[in-house]
């Protein structure tokens, strides 16, 4: 598999990381701020939403409303906000439930659509630009319920960057919400992440094309999604690269 050698490349860069470790409590706080601005903008923007990452930290840090732009982006970026908290709290502990998919898609899409938020869709929905069908409505709980029953195995067996890279597919596939499984996708691919010990990881809206093509790639068949992963793995190396240097820029 040719992500192997970046998978590589990304434990040695979380060695280096572990000498900085322990991180100073101020500094922690500093760098979660960081990510959640750029995970939210870029994921948001990945979307289509409009806010650039400046007016996207002027939302959440200042509470104001950027003139011009639709309020349904600024619940989006409120919406993220909250759940890349719920996020950062789950981490800490070692399993991963339906619940907490639920309650992530929960607290980005309240502001939004408050009787969808946190609840499966029972409508078909339709993905523009693929032939791919997500499942029937009646088949998503059923279809939730047997990944996360293979989670523990799949942990077992894969490196934990693809493990978030096939968690993020699997949500993808079934598309189990009226709206927002990519951002519950990203969240739940960076759950996975930060609670195996990973940096938060950023996918730039640069690189959205590539990004859907691969996701739309590997939707064809279980065994087209290398290409997928192997983009997750570079994903997850760049931002690793970026937190190392965060860590050296601040340790004085």
């Amino acid at each position: 598999m040719n992500y192997e050698n970046k998978l590589e490349q990304i434990d040695e860069l979380n060695k280096q990381i572990a000498v900085f470790r322990p991180i100073n409590k101020d500094l922690l706080k500093q760098i979660k701020e960081y990510y959640r601005i750029g995970l939210t903008y870029s994921s948001n923007a990945i979307e289509g939403n409009t806010l650039t990452e400046t007016e996207t930290k002027v939302v959440l840090e200042d509470g104001l409303t950027i003139a011009g732009k639709p309020l349904r982006d600024h619940y989006e970026a409120s919406g993220h906000s909250e759940a890349f908290d719920c996020v950062y709290e789950l981490a800490k502990k070692r399993t991963i439930t339906e619940k907490d998919i639920l309650n992530i898609h929960r607290l980005f899409y309240y502001r939004i659509d408050e009787d969808n938020a946190g609840k499966y869709r029972k409508v078909p929905v339709v993905i523009t630009g693929t032939d791919f069908r997500p499942p029937a409505p009646g088949k998503v709980p059923g279809l939730m319920r047997k990944i996360m029953a293979g989670i523990p195995a799949m942990r077992k067996k894969l490196h934990p960057v693809v493990f978030a890279a096939k968690l993020h597919e699997g949500l993808v596939d079934i598309h189990p919400f009226v709206d927002g499984n990519g951002r519950t996708a990203r969240l739940l691919m960076n759950f996975a992440l930060f609670q195996a010990g990973y940096t938060i990881t950023v996918i730039p809206p640069i690189l959205r094309g590539d990004y859907i093509a691969l996701v739309k790639r590997s939707q064809t068949g279980p065994e087209d999604d290398t290409d997928f992963v192997n983009f997750i793995s570079c994903m997850v190396y760049e931002s690793t690269k970026d937190y190392l240097r965060l860590l050296k820029d601040t340790s004085g």
